[in-house]
């Protein structure tokens, strides 16, 4: 019995759509070729027309998904993801009034770090906390969050190669998340990370030229005559001297002139900046003798380094409210209903604000 479909139709015949309804088409050609042969070939047509669908499909999903993980060259075609939240809510559990968690992605993307990086006071904070998220945490972060970490990790690039700052610690950063990557693509495989293998592998170049560009760049002298560090008394050099945290920051200044250098290498210098940074029990455990017979505090500098975690000091934090738990930037006034706000608010260090999403 051959079939016949809900209209009454059977597979084969060409039909035409009318005012008065579908009607047989009346073409003598198509009357005249046999019924198997029009069907075979309203078979090939519906192929290739369905064929040609799902190629422009492919073809438009790929150009999308090519400008969305700004594999484009141009500038124009990348788009930044960036939220200017002051605070948000850190929630760890569901509630009546919400449902879910807070996690360190849906924070990192919300809150203003792509402004931060642009404050002087929070540019050391931000760093530290990329820093930190490349080590460890970057397989926890969400795609969109991870799009946003190289978005803004550019920006701070882009900021420190136009004004000749912090180059050694920004190329401490992408050496730090280059091989982050490159364990987590090779060891560990890619199914850790977000998004196309080609993605990655496109942001780890992106890596390398931006440590290129780091190794190339060259600090400009002011052209101005005016004073510098040198023509200042002995005692004030040692005293701008003392306001440094780091060591390294010390090696590099005595390398600037014999002057400074001897400066540099004053043991009540790097007694305090010892003293600073551990603890007397610390400093107690790893004590270096010179050939002197005096403490070698610069020695036991960068040993104590290399064995406890130097203290760490920013002239703006992100806090925390302990009353309503919200996490905003200090200069935001966070909706508290507390009477003394001021007394519930905590300074969050970078490792504290990873420990926050710590479940």
């Amino acid at each position: 019995m051959p079939f016949l479909g809900q209209d009454w139709r059977s597979p084969g015949q060409s039909w035409v759509k009318t005012e008065d309804g579908w009607k047989r088409s009346s073409d003598e050609k198509n009357n005249n070729v046999p019924e198997a042969k029009r069907c075979c070939e309203h078979e090939e047509f519906y192929k290739e027309e369905l064929f040609l669908a799902m190629s422009y499909d492919v073809a438009a999903k790929k150009r999308k998904k090519d400008l969305l993980n700004n594999n484009n060259s141009s500038s124009s075609a990348k788009v930044p993801y960036f939220h200017r939240d002051k605070w948000i809510y850190v929630h760890k559990g569901s509630t009546k009034e919400r449902h879910g968690y807070c996690t360190l992605g849906e924070a990192f993307n919300r809150l203003d770090f792509s402004s931060a990086i642009m404050d002087t006071r929070r540019f050391n904070y931000v760093v530290r906390l990329l820093e930190l998220i490349a080590k460890s945490q970057l397989p926890s972060l969400s795609g969109v969050a991870q799009k946003n970490y190289m978005n803004i990790l550019e920006k701070v690039v882009q900021k420190v190669l136009e004004n000749q700052q912090n180059v050694r610690q920004i190329r401490e950063l992408l050496q730090t998340l280059y091989v982050s990557l490159c364990s987590l693509v090779q060891d560990m495989g890619k199914s850790v990370l977000v998004g196309n293998i080609n993605i990655w592998v496109h942001r780890m170049e992106n890596i390398l030229m931006w440590q290129q560009q780091l190794d190339n760049i060259h600090i400009n002298r002011p052209t101005s005559k005016g004073m510098t560090l040198t023509d200042l008394p002995a005692c004030l050099q040692l005293n701008i001297m003392q306001r440094l945290t780091d060591g390294r920051d010390l090696v590099s200044l005595g390398q600037v002139c014999p002057d400074l250098k001897d400066l540099a290498e004053d043991r009540l210098l790097w007694k305090k900046l010892c003293q600073y940074h551990f603890t007397d029990r610390q400093i107690r455990k790893r004590l270096i003798l010179s050939d002197k017979g005096h403490l070698d505090w610069k020695t036991m500098y960068f040993k104590l380094c290399r064995c406890y975690p130097r203290k760490e000091q920013y002239s703006d934090t992100l806090q925390f409210c302990t009353h309503c738990h919200i996490l905003f930037w200090k200069d935001t006034n966070h909706p508290c209903t507390a009477n003394n706000a001021e007394s519930c608010s905590i300074a969050v260090s970078p490792q504290g604000f990873i420990n926050l999403f710590k479940y």
